[in-house]
């Protein structure tokens, strides 16, 4: 079902909806759920509900990522696609701009994997930092669609085997390249080359949690 959820600060995209689920397109800028303090009310989450108010939250972008966001009808919904997630039974792509030219893999597919353990940089959070002694396991399987000359910047895709906190940006910049305005991560001169962190939730597959059909679904990378 293509709809639209008209609600505060604009209409916003339905990409999918049914009886168990939904799937939106979010805007940068924008929490995926709400925040500490009576200014940071407002998300992606809330605006659903208006319109589906049995919406659960299953995953999260970053305020500053744009892109496909899922989200369950009803609790027993939340739970199957929850286990889904943990189990890697749910496939997610990201689409980045990022600093400088980077060399595609040499592998016969033509995509890598960044392998490096992260943990969070306590006296920086809401940071990451690689930490090979405390970190987390994180892999990142990625590979070049194209450079951009005029920009020098490669566009890459991105798919997150674990879903650790800012684990794509960490990834992108442990590689020497971080994403174009990443107000996080990218030196000032990196993060002036773009008004917004230049990364993008393109792609979503799951199983559909009560017919099993597979679905998936592609959103538009808007730079």
């Amino acid at each position: 079902m293509n709809d639209s959820i008209d609600a505060q600060g604009g209409t916003l995209p339905l990409v999918y909806g049914d009886r168990h689920l939904v799937v939106v397109d979010k805007p940068a800028g924008l929490l995926s759920v709400p925040g500490r303090g009576a200014d940071k009310q407002d998300c992606m989450a809330a605006r659903v509900r208006r319109e589906h108010p049995d919406a659960l939250v299953v995953h999260r972008l970053d305020m500053a990522t744009s892109g496909l966001l899922l989200l369950a009808r009803g609790p027993a919904v939340q739970r199957a696609l929850s286990r889904a997630f943990e189990q890697r039974q749910v496939g997610k792509r990201y689409v980045a701009l990022a600093a400088g030219r980077i060399p595609a893999p040499p592998t016969d597919d033509g995509w890598g994997c960044i392998d490096l353990p992260l943990a969070a940089d306590w006296p920086k959070r809401p940071r990451q930092v690689v930490d090979a002694a405390h970190g987390r396991p994180s892999q990142t399987r990625w590979r070049v669609l194209d450079y951009d000359a005029a920009r020098d910047a490669t566009r890459v895709e991105l798919e997150p085997v674990t879903g650790r906190s800012h684990q794509l940006r960490v990834h992108l910049l442990a590689l020497g390249h971080p994403i174009l305005g990443d107000s996080l991560y990218a030196p000032p001169a990196v993060r002036e080359r773009a008004p917004r962190l230049l990364l993008h939730a393109s792609v979503l597959d799951l199983a559909h949690p009560a017919t099993g059909a597979p679905l998936r679904w592609c959103s538009t990378v808007p730079f």
